[in-house]
């Protein structure tokens, strides 16, 4: 799958992941969505707000995809991200359930 291919709401997040003001990520989810970063979740707006603008917000980044494909209902993207981070690069694996809407209801990234 090409960027092309997944979801507009896919595409705005990283768009947004790699900007300066990740807050407005929030808006691409649903109310009661739920993310799950580095062992921890963050469930619903405020929570993932929280998370944005603190630890996603921690280091300088850029993102770059690999690949990305379709899991059941879950597009799941693997982006290789490079930063001011210690280690200075991972590859994330990042797995978006879509509500029928095409809101993001659910977020996993695991290394």
């Amino acid at each position: 799958m090409k960027n092309d291919q997944l979801p507009d709401v896919v595409i705005r997040y990283f768009e947004l992941m790699d900007g300066e003001a990740k807050e407005q990520v929030a808006d691409l989810f649903t109310p009661d969505a739920q993310v799950t970063d580095d062992g921890t979740t963050y469930r619903g707006r405020a929570e993932i707000t929280a998370w944005l603008t603190g630890q996603a917000s921690e280091w300088v980044t850029t993102s770059t995809q690999l690949s990305a494909d379709w899991i059941d209902q879950t597009a799941v993207v693997v982006t290789r991200v490079e930063g001011n981070f210690p280690g200075g690069r991972v590859d994330l694996r990042n797995a978006f359930t879509l509500d029928p809407a095409e809101r993001i209801s659910a977020l996993s990234i695991s290394a």
